[in-house]
């Protein structure tokens, strides 16, 4: 897990480098599939459930699976980028929004508020506390500052498989779900929009947009439980 999730939040770091004005999302995702080949770590999102990239790019009003093509980056814009991959059988998947140039206050401070959601649910994750708390401490942390949470997907279990129990909300009552332990593996990853929490899946089957309009950004780990209380893997 320590591996697959290194390899992962190791690609992240260099895509985040090559996000400019003018790079298609499809140069990104050759990229990210290179960097993980070269690394005998295998994509995790190519061909799940016929998904047809290694990454997902989501650009501004999209929240999540958005597929890389031939769209190209301009200033101004925000992209998050999703990435799995598997190494010796485990899966490290981690997620990050990047701002293409200069962005606008507004986007930036969707941004902020989208990354310290993650670090308000990962300061809950210690054994002993319960999934609830998690996606309890998201939620507050993002509708005091005025944004919103989409409820219509939510963080995971990890390991042998990418997708595993429990999953886990990103809003949702405190001291609810199953116990934390030492030993689970989860990926943490909250979706904030700066309007409305309501979302639609388009034509091809795979985005999701905001039904406003208004822009989305994801940000995700993947983390251990220890007996110190929490690890994170995919943060390099």
């Amino acid at each position: 897990m320590r591996k697959a999730s290194r390899i992962v939040g190791e690609a992240l770091v260099e895509l985040g480098r090559r996000v400019k004005p003018g790079v298609t999302t499809g140069e990104l995702d050759k990229f990210a599939n290179d960097f993980l080949v070269k690394r005998n770590c295998t994509p995790a999102f190519l061909g799940y459930h016929g998904y047809p990239a290694t990454l997902c790019a989501s650009v501004n009003a999209e929240v999540v699976h958005g597929i890389p093509g031939k769209r190209v980056l301009e200033e101004g814009d925000i992209i998050g980028i999703d990435l799995g991959g598997f190494y010796e059988g485990y899966c490290g998947d981690s997620a990050r929004t990047f701002p293409v140039g200069k962005i606008s206050a507004e986007a930036k401070k969707l941004l902020a508020v989208t990354w310290e959601s993650l670090n308000a649910g990962i300061r809950q994750i210690r054994p002993g506390n319960r999934i609830g708390d998690i996606g309890h401490a998201v939620q507050v942390y993002v509708e005091e500052q005025g944004c919103s949470v989409v409820k219509d997907y939510v963080g995971h279990g990890i390991g042998s498989a990418m997708h595993e129990e429990p999953q886990i909300p990103n809003y949702g009552e405190p001291n609810r779900g199953p116990k934390m332990t030492v030993g689970m593996t989860l990926a943490v990853e909250p979706m904030v929009n700066l309007g409305g929490d309501a979302v639609k899946v388009l034509s091809n089957g795979w985005t999701v947009v905001t039904k406003d309009g208004r822009w989305s950004a994801h940000f995700e780990d993947t983390l251990a439980l220890v007996p110190s209380g929490c690890e994170n893997l995919t943060r390099v």
